[in-house]
């Protein structure tokens, strides 16, 4: 008999319930012991994402910027419009929303759980470098190898792509149910636990409402400029939002996005460049959600923000979100660095951050492969002509 595989978001489920379950009832020593796991894969986390940032942001960019021409340059404009607006609208309705979903109580309750427990030990492991030079480096090296054409930069950057994304894949991921179950051990033990699951089905309501409300902005822009009804179109894209809801996957749904974009009426073309190149780099859906669960969780610690922080948290997430799709569950990996960086989130905050993810994981691929088809469709209305002349010159 075949062995059952889980994927990674019912391992999480999984690692969620028993870790709320068992907090209740084992002793204090075994969940110091989660903990000593935890401190430790914490320490290698974080020596890890700057390399994480290197690797990922260098590559892509030097991929794509190999390529360069008008239809690169406004698709992946419109691709980062998109992106930064859907943070925008994260950002402005979780302003207005979170405050009354999260109970002054449910804050106070996490800010007065007992933090007694404490690991037996940790292992320093120190980065290499900062974020911020990490994601300096990658832009040099990206924009170096694009315009100087080196073929020995170029190989030595994949090659680190491929080596970082083995270890997120091969380490990172694997133990990431394990390190949640750690944290919501604590939760339960310490008794921070009921406020966060019910700020957890708040959000993620929010959160899928402004889905919804995303795509459905998409396309009446692209119907707007395409004078074609806009349910229409999204009605067309709806196979591509399924497979991706299925699969978790906008690589894997390529596919089905490019025959979608095809029956909506984008030339063979425009959607054949556009499409894939969107996968990589189009993740709205993504950025709404990371936007909202940081909100929610700076509300929760009780904490402040204003709009210049979150300015530059999305307008560097948007950049960094160019990265996520080379890697599993990447899209939250990539932006560890920044909730570190710009918003000061704790190895805790960012664990919390990783679960709310997941849990959505294959809402946020569907809207950001979904709103790929509007894009397509712009792009071939403004220069689809110039991709047709050029084919039949």
């Amino acid at each position: 008999m075949k062995a059952i595989r889980l994927g990674l978001l019912p391992r999480i489920i999984i690692a969620i319930a028993l870790g709320i379950g068992l907090g209740l009832v084992v002793p204090d020593g075994v969940t110091r012991l989660f903990l000593t796991f935890n401190a430790i894969f914490s320490q290698f986390l974080g020596f890890a994402i700057p390399l994480i940032i290197l690797a990922l942001v260098a590559e892509a960019i030097g991929s794509i910027g190999h390529s360069a021409g008008k239809m690169l340059l406004l698709t992946v404009a419109i691709a980062y419009g998109s992106t930064v607006f859907s943070g925008y609208l994260a950002y402005f309705t979780g302003d207005a929303i979170f405050p009354h979903l999260i109970e002054p109580g449910k804050v106070e309750q996490l800010q007065s759980a007992g933090e007694a427990l404490t690991p037996y030990f940790t292992i320093e492991m120190p980065p290499v470098m900062g974020v911020m030079t990490a994601l300096v480096l990658a832009f040099i090296l990206g924009l170096g190898v694009a315009h100087l054409e080196s073929k020995a930069l170029k190989h030595v950057i994949v090659d680190l792509k491929d080596i970082i994304s083995d270890v997120i894949e091969k380490v990172i991921i694997p133990l990431l149910p394990l390190y949640i179950f750690g944290i919501f051990l604590e939760m339960a033990s310490s008794g921070k636990v009921a406020g966060v699951l019910v700020v957890f089905i708040k959000i993620i309501g929010v959160i899928f409402a402004l889905h919804i409300l995303l795509l459905l902005l998409q396309f009446t822009i692209a119907g707007v400029i395409t004078k074609k009804n806009p349910l229409s179109l999204l009605g067309n894209m709806l196979p591509a939002y399924f497979t991706a809801l299925g699969t978790a996957s906008s690589a894997a749904t390529i596919p089905v996005t490019l025959a979608q974009s095809k029956k909506n009426g984008t030339s063979d073309g425009v959607a054949s460049f556009v499409v894939p190149l969107c996968a990589t780099i189009h993740l709205s859906g993504s950025t709404l959600k990371i936007v909202s669960c940081a909100l929610a969780l700076i509300l929760m610690q009780g904490g402040t923000y204003d709009l210049g922080l979150f300015t530059h948290f999305i307008l560097l997430l948007g950049v960094t979100m160019v990265a996520a799709p080379g890697v599993p569950g990447g899209a939250i990996m990539a932006a560890l660095a920044i909730l570190q960086s710009i918003l000061g989130f704790s190895v805790e905050e960012q664990a919390l951050m990783i679960s709310l993810y997941i849990t959505m994981d294959s809402f946020g691929t569907a809207c950001n492969v979904t709103g790929d088809g509007a894009i397509a469709l712009v792009v071939d209305k403004l220069l689809g002509h110039k991709v047709q002349g050029s084919a039949t010159a």
